[in-house]
This record gives C-alpha cells, structure tokens and sequence, in this order.
C-alpha cells in the first residue's frame, strides 16, 4: 500500500530472536526490540503483540529452526544410531561455533529463569525440552533400544545436549563440549553392546 512502511516479518522476529537470545527476557527491553528490528513500537505491538507475545514467537521459530536440524540429524538412527546421535549433537556444536548467533541456547536460557516469566513462556520453553527428549527416545526406540534404556538415554543425552549450551555461556573449549559429547556417545555405544 503506498504510504505504509513494509518489512519482511521473518527478519524483524530473527532480530527480535537475536536479542533476545544475546540479552535474556528480562533485560530486554522494548528500546532495544525497537532498535533491533527497526520497528517503532506501534508497528512492534500491532505486528507481533506485547513482549511476552513476542517472545513466544522467538521461541517458537528458535525450537522450529533447531528442532528440524535436530530431526534431520537422527533421520538414521535405526540404521546407525552412534552416528545420528553424534550428528544430533554436532547441530548444537556447530551452532555454538556459529560467530552469527549469541553463545548458549534460548531454550535453555529461557528454562533457567522460568521463575522470573509468564506461565506461557515457562511452559512453551518446557515443551520445547519435552519435544527434544521424545525425538531422542524415539530415534533411541527406532535403533532398537528396550523402553526403559531408551528412556534413560533420552533423558540424559538431552540433558548432555543442554549442558553444552550452557558452558558455552561461559566460553568453554570446543575440545572439552567434544569431550562431554565423547563421553555420553561412549555410554550409549556400551548400552547398545549389551543390548545386542
């Protein structure tokens, strides 16, 4: 329409996701949205709603991009589950290594300071947990893994894969994320031993 500024709404929520991630929810403020994506406030409100409704955008599109990266990775794992599951975590490393993105993950962050958000945002961060454990058990269940094993592993290689967002936060070495990584994928390689 002539007279009305447009903007590609996919890359004002990316903005939005950035600083969020880079800054946290509550110190992010709407200055520094409206900066971030270059939209004033009324356009901000009337595009995407208030800030909770905007962070829940963000995670939504945060959990959509990674979690596709995340299926394509243990698309295999009935035939080569090692491999999936190494590829399931080389998503995470290489995002951590990624200079474009904040350290850490926006899941996880937001998990971390559930007490201080809206009950919306606390559970949408913790069904976007509950949907990384079950498309672990599930590739864990499709490589032949018994219910409890696959339980067990889901668990905990989700929260191994959470555990590197975090220390990335705090500038650990890729050498010692590979190490954690190294050291789960050689558990399951023992599970999988005495499974067969």
């Amino acid at each position: 329409m002539a007279g009305k500024k447009q903007f590609d709404m996919g890359v004002a929520l990316d903005a939005a996701m950035l600083q969020f991630w880079r800054a946290g929810y509550a110190d992010t403020s709407l200055d520094d949205l409206t900066r971030a994506t270059g939209l004033n406030r009324s356009s901000l409100y009337s595009s995407f709603g208030d800030k909770n409704a905007l962070y829940l955008r963000c995670l939504d599109r945060y959990a959509e991009r990674y979690g596709t990266k995340y299926d394509q990775a243990l698309a295999d794992a009935s035939e080569d589950l090692l491999g999936a599951v190494r590829a399931f975590f080389a998503v995470t490393l290489e995002r951590i290594a990624d200079p474009d993105v904040p350290d850490g993950c926006l899941i996880a962050q937001t998990a971390m300071t559930t007490p201080v958000l809206s009950p919306a945002v606390a559970a949408r961060a913790k069904e976007a947990l509950r949907l990384q454990r079950a498309r672990l058990r599930s590739a864990l269940t499709a490589a032949g893994l018994s219910e409890s094993d696959a339980d067990a592993f889901a668990v905990h290689l989700a929260a191994v894969n959470q555990s590197l967002a975090v220390l990335s936060r705090i500038s650990e070495s890729r050498e010692r994320l590979r190490t954690v990584v190294d050291v789960s994928l050689g558990a399951l390689s023992h599970a999988l031993r005495d499974h067969t």
